[in-house]
């Protein structure tokens, strides 16, 4: 039971909505592991279950693995993923997804980045229009890696870059030169903060890597001064309220700050993250805001309204989608 009226629950349905912080090897279909082997990956294993709390960032990111990269080995595999994924997508209503995929893997099955990306791309419905990210460690560029980063501005159907995986690594000088390069070729540049570092991570990534896209943002809370940064500089936190209850970074959605964060003038979206480790959908986290946050419909389009503000669409999509909020907005009234 969702615990919401059903005007509140048929409100959010109607919602177009915005999915703009998806992992695609986190986002693998469970269902597509247990039809495939069935022994090896049993339906309902407890580490989906809600009520489920990683103890670490490493022990997530090690279950994550043992269940994406049995998967993801050719870019075939890649496309029935994302077949699966997107066509959930469409269910629910949401019309545009910035997905990433994971830079490292590229060299771990041998399978060029932009192959890849062609076999993402190759899989979006009707219906839905998707842009696609790729997603590194704070040492990537210390590797074999080098070249490969070097030549992401050349990636036609590369639409940016975020720099992901353990927050506790530091920030390497390469990123703030590599960055402002990417966004020049127009690239978009992400960056995760402020999720197990603290608001110094949030202020570090706007002021020295310049991006205006956070994935996360949660701990900016603990700093009025750089929640007031990120609001003067128009900086979008790309959030994920049941992904930050399962990794502790809060202890309850009802002690989760995107409310404080909107009402400082904080641009806030809601996305899944992981799926694959968290088993939330989109309209889990719209569900989830209203009822245990008690965001009200007003609140809800306002995210989504958040979410069409930074698409990467043509104005006209903009407008039309924001219009469709308004009045569905109105009629809620």
């Amino acid at each position: 039971m969702s615990g919401l009226d059903e005007a509140t629950r048929g409100f959010i349905r109607a919602l177009p909505k915005t999915e703009t912080h998806l992992h695609v090897e986190g986002a693998l279909p469970y269902e597509l592991l247990t039809a495939w082997q069935p022994e090896r990956f049993p339906p309902a294993p407890a580490f989906r279950a809600r009520s489920y709390r990683y103890e670490t960032f490493p022990d997530f990111e090690r279950i994550l693995l043992e269940n994406a990269l049995p998967w993801f080995t050719t870019a075939e595999r890649y496309y029935e993923a994302a077949r699966v994924m997107f066509a959930q997508h469409v269910a629910q209503n949401v019309r545009y997804v910035e997905t990433s995929f994971h830079l490292p893997v590229t060299q771990f099955i041998g399978v060029p980045g932009p192959e890849i990306i062609r076999a993402i791309r190759a899989a979006v419905p009707a219906g839905l229009d998707v842009r696609v990210f790729t997603g590194m460690p704070r040492d990537a560029y210390a590797g074999p890696l080098q070249a490969t980063i070097d030549d992401l501005e050349n990636w036609d159907d590369l639409t940016g870059v975020d720099l992901h995986g353990f927050e506790q690594m530091p920030t390497e000088a390469w990123t703030a030169r590599v960055w402002p390069r990417l966004r020049a070729a127009g690239k978009v540049t992400k960056c995760h903060a402020g999720e197990f570092g603290g608001a110094d991570r949030v202020r570090e990534a706007v002021e020295q890597l310049g991006v205006t896209r956070i994935q996360h943002g949660v701990r900016a809370i603990d700093d009025a001064e750089v929640v007031q940064l990120c609001a003067d500089r128009g900086v979008t936190f790309d959030m994920c309220p049941i992904s930050n209850v399962g990794l502790r970074v809060v202890p309850s959605i009802a002690a989760h700050p995107i409310r404080r964060f909107m009402q400082a003038g904080v641009r806030c979206t809601v996305s899944t993250d992981d799926p694959l480790c968290f088993a939330n959908t989109v309209v889990d986290e719209y569900e989830t805001l209203a009822r245990e946050l008690t965001f009200t419909r007003a609140e809800l389009a306002q995210v989504a309204r958040n979410g069409w503000a930074v698409a990467d669409v043509p104005a006209a999509t903009r407008v039309a989608m924001l219009a469709e909020i308004d009045g569905l907005a109105k009629a809620a009234d």
